[in-house]
C-alpha cells in the first residue's frame, strides 16, 4: 500500500472522529493516534527499505555476536567473561542501530511532503501531537521488532550454558531507551527536511556526534569534559553495558526522548505561521 493511500485510510478513520471534534480540542484521542500509527506501519512494511535496512542489521549485529564469543573463547581476557561479553556486544549492537535507525526515521515527515500527503494529514481532525505520536510509536515498533530479533543470539547461548541473565536484560534496556533517543531525534529532523536522504544523513551525522563527542578527552580541558560526557550517548549508555540500571541514566535518555518530541511538534507548529506543509 502506498503512502498515499494510507494516509486516506487515516482520513477515513477521521471521518469517525469529526462527530467527536470537540474531543479533539480537549485532549490527546489514543484511538485516533493507533489510526495514524497503523497508517505508518502499513507504508514501512509496504516498501522493500526496512526489509534491507533490518536484515542488514541483524546480520551485522550477528557477526559481532559470534565474533566476539569467539574471541572471548580464545582469548579469554580473565575476569567475568560473560559480563565482559555481553558489554562488548551490547557496545557493537548499539553501533549497528545507530546506522540502521536513521534509515527509518527519515521517512517520518519529509516523505509526507515529498508525496504531498501532509497536507491531507493536516486537514484531518488531529492534533499534531496524535500524528506525532503515532508517527513515534510507529518507528518505535519497526525499532523493537529489529532489537527483539537479536535475542535469538543470547537464547541459543543460553540452551548450551545458562548464564545471569540480569545483567542481559540491562543491556537490552539501555538498548531501548537509546532507540527511542535515536527515533525522536530522527524524527525532529525529518520533521525540518524535505528530503528522506537528507534527513537520514542528518540524523546520522547527529548520532555519530552524540556517540564520538568525547573520544579523545585529552584535547579538552577537565572542566568541559563532564560537560562533553552529558551529552555523549556512548557514557550515558555505558553502565547499562555492564549490567548495572542506573536512575540517573534512565532519566536522561526519558529526558532527551520528550525534549526532542517536544521540539517536534514546535516544528509541526511553525508551519502554521511559516506557511510551510
Amino acid at each position: 500500500m502506498s503512502n498515499g493511500a494510507a494516509t486516506l485510510e487515516v482520513a477515513r478513520a477521521g471521518d469517525d472522529a469529526r462527530v467527536a471534534t470537540g474531543a479533539v480540542r480537549a485532549g490527546l484521542s489514543l484511538r485516533r493516534m493507533r489510526a495514524v500509527m497503523a497508517k505508518e506501519l502499513r507504508s514501512y512494511f509496504a516498501f522493500p527499505l526496512i526489509y534491507v535496512v533490518s536484515g542488514v542489521f541483524l546480520l551485522l549485529a550477528g557477526w559481532y555476536a559470534y565474533t566476539d564469543l569467539v574471541n572471548f573463547m580464545v582469548m579469554g581476557f580473565g575476569g567475568d567473561i560473560i559480563q565482559s561479553y555481553w558489554q562488548s556486544v551490547f557496545n557493537d549492537i548499539r553501533f549497528c542501530l545507530l546506522a540502521a535507525l536513521p534509515f527509518v526515521t527519515m521517512r517520518s515527515f519529509a516523505e509526507e511532503r515529498k508525496l504531498g500527503t501532509v497536507e491531507l494529514l493536516y486537514t484531518l481532525p488531529l492534533r499534531d501531537g496524535e500524528i506525532m505520536g503515532g508517527k513515534f510509536l510507529a518507528a518505535l515498533v519497526i525499532f523493537v521488532m529489529m532489537l527483539g530479533l537479536t535475542l535469538t543470539y543470547p537464547a541459543y547461548l543460553y540452551s548450551i550454558h545458562s548464564f545471569p541473565l540480569p545483567p542481559m536484560f540491562a543491556g537490552y534496556l539501555g538498548l531501548f531507551l537509546v532507540g527511542c533517543v535515536v527515533v525522536a531525534l530522527g524524527m525532529f529532523i525529518s520533521s525540518l527536511c524535505e528530503s528522506q536522504v537528507v534527513a537520514g544523513f542528518i540524523t546520522f551525522f547527529a548520532l555519530v556526534m552524540l556517540s564520538a563527542i568525547n573520544w579523545n578527552e585529552a584535547v579538552f580541558e577537565t572542566s568541559a569534559i563532564d560537560l562533553l560526557r552529558a551529552f555523549s550517548l556512548f557514557d550515558q549508555y555505558e553502565a547499562f553495558g555492564k549490567g548495572v540500571i542506573d536512575l540517573d541514566k534512565v532519566t536522561y535518555f526519558v529526558f532527551f526522548t520528550a525534549f526532542f518530541l517536544y521540539l517536534t511538534l514546535r516544528s509541526m507548529e511553525a508551519r502554521k505561521w511559516t506557511g510551510r506543509r
